[in-house]
């Protein structure tokens, strides 16, 4: 075996680089984005991923325009600052592409689009890597060939991949939505984004055809499209609005206020949930528009015309108010500092659900073992403020289940992979306000399912995993709330 000291340094970066090309492609055969979302720490180093993917993608194209200077008498001496920009392009796209696995991994994304551009990006680090090795070889004449089509390889695969890279951030139609009308002709493009036909549903003679889908299409497409779905929520056809996302169904026909998807179109821009993002937000009519369908039935056949009053200004406009500083701060005055003590213990465990609210959500998910009844014990004084907490994967056991029922104000509970039973839904009554409460993989029964009907908020039971099945006796008012 030969030791990493005996190694030279160009052969231990060579190993060290391809090792870390060989984990990215494993990452994304065995542990690709799934829609789910996970540990803020893991989408903190995620939103890097913009900032690093400049520097490799510059690299790569400059880097064939060295060789070519390179080539001629007067450039001559650029040729060995080509094995060094190969190094520093290919260092620079393993981070990229690292960076970006841990924004959609963690960020809850999915789809072919984020599919194609990972790949793409580890390809063109792998290429990227084959080049910088024939580039440093002594003997260079033999491989220019595999040198040249390998280096055109790379330039191929990071114009791939910022491609896709920016139909993920700005839509499928980011390069042609402002094309001049004359040149899309010449080209034979389309200049917007086709919603697929859905009949009988979503037809031009429908309220949700003409007047709904446009505005999922134009403002909720790129992030929940047919190749982009975050949350495993699609916007751009009636049936896939209808199905809802990884928690659920987002829209309750005929009830606004218990649609999740209406309830964050309504949210203040400057709160954590709110959506879609501030650049493609709705403006009040489009809010209004989507309001008026919910209420009439959220349907999908319904005529274009059905909608009483659809369009018109007869109904309020939605207004975002601002937060007040100091009205917040005075929300938060008692429990600021026992916040600030736990966030110093726990970082990342622990925050307000928005700049202006004073109500908290807790994400252990993260800290998977690491996170057990102590911990959760320690947020005794500051239950009656938790609104969400995601227990997932973490070592709690029924001994929780009495800091849980403390949490009164709680509407999100997650408690995925976890070792809870029967015994701790015994202790759930006090939750009047749940409305999603995640059971996967836990060790609960039928049985314990009868107890969820002292909860008269609850909307979705996901009971995947566990010892639940379709045809079970439980009480209609719970079997109807279930999520297999």
């Amino acid at each position: 075996m030969i030791s990493p000291r005996r190694l030279s340094a160009t052969s231990l970066f060579g190993l060290v680089t391809l090792a870390s090309i060989v984990v990215l492609a494993c990452l994304l055969l065995f542990a690709p984005p799934d829609g789910h979302e996970r540990g803020q720490l893991m989408q903190f180093f995620g939103r890097f991923h913009p900032l690093a993917v400049h520097l490799p993608i510059a690299l790569v194209v400059l880097i064939p325009l060295l060789e070519l200077a390179a080539g001629t008498q007067r450039f001559s001496y650029l040729s060995s600052a080509s094995s060094f920009a190969l190094g520093i392009a290919t260092v620079g796209a393993i981070i990229a592409a690292g960076l970006g696995w841990s924004l959609a991994r963690g960020g809850g994304y999915t789809g072919t689009l984020i599919t194609q551009h990972m790949w793409a990006a580890t390809i063109a680090a792998g290429l990227t890597w084959g080049c910088w090795a024939l580039r440093v070889q002594a003997d260079g004449s033999r491989t220019a060939k595999i040198y040249g089509i390998m280096l055109l390889g790379s330039v191929a695969a990071v114009s791939v991949a910022g491609y896709r890279g920016g139909q993920v951030s700005h839509g499928e139609n980011h390069l042609t939505e402002f094309m001049p009308e004359p040149i899309a002709e010449l080209l034979g493009v389309s200049t917007g984004v086709e919603a697929p036909a859905n009949s009988p549903n979503s037809g031009p003679g429908t309220f949700y055809g003409a007047r709904i889908q446009p505005i999922f299409v134009k403002r909720c497409g790129t992030c929940h499209g047919r190749s982009k779905h975050k949350g495993n929520l699609r916007l751009d056809s009636f049936e896939a609005a209808m199905h809802g996302g990884k928690h659920g169904a987002v829209i309750k026909a005929g009830d606004p206020k218990s649609s999740d998807l209406f309830r964050r179109i309504t949210l203040s821009p400057s709160d954590a949930d709110f959506m879609p993002s501030q650049m493609r937000s709705l403006s009040p009519a489009e809010v209004q528009l989507i309001g008026q369908w919910i209420s009439a039935g959220a349907s999908g056949t319904q005529p274009r015309d059905a909608v009483p009053g659809a369009g018109t200004t007869d109904v309020a406009e939605v207004t975002f108010p601002d937060s007040d500083p100091a009205s917040v701060a005075k929300q938060r005055a008692d429990i600021a500092s026992a916040v600030a003590q736990f966030q110093q213990r726990l970082p990342n465990v622990l925050d307000y659900q928005s700049r202006g609210s004073s109500e908290l959500v807790l994400n252990a998910a993260w800290m998977q073992s690491k996170f057990g009844d102590a911990e959760l014990a320690a947020l005794s004084a500051l239950a009656d403020h938790i609104v969400t907490a995601d227990l997932s994967n973490t070592s709690i056991t029924d001994k929780s289940a009495a800091a849980i029922a403390a949490m009164k104000h709680l509407r999100v509970l997650r408690l995925m992979h976890t070792h809870f039973t029967d015994e701790s839904l015994q202790s759930f009554g006090s939750l009047q306000e749940l409305e999603t409460l995640s059971l996967f993989d836990t060790r609960v029964t039928p049985r314990g399912l009868a107890e969820l009907t002292r909860l008269p908020n609850l909307r979705h039971v996901y009971v995947g995993g566990t010892k639940v099945s379709p045809g079970d006796r439980v009480p209609e008012e719970v079997a109807r709330k279930l999520v297999f």
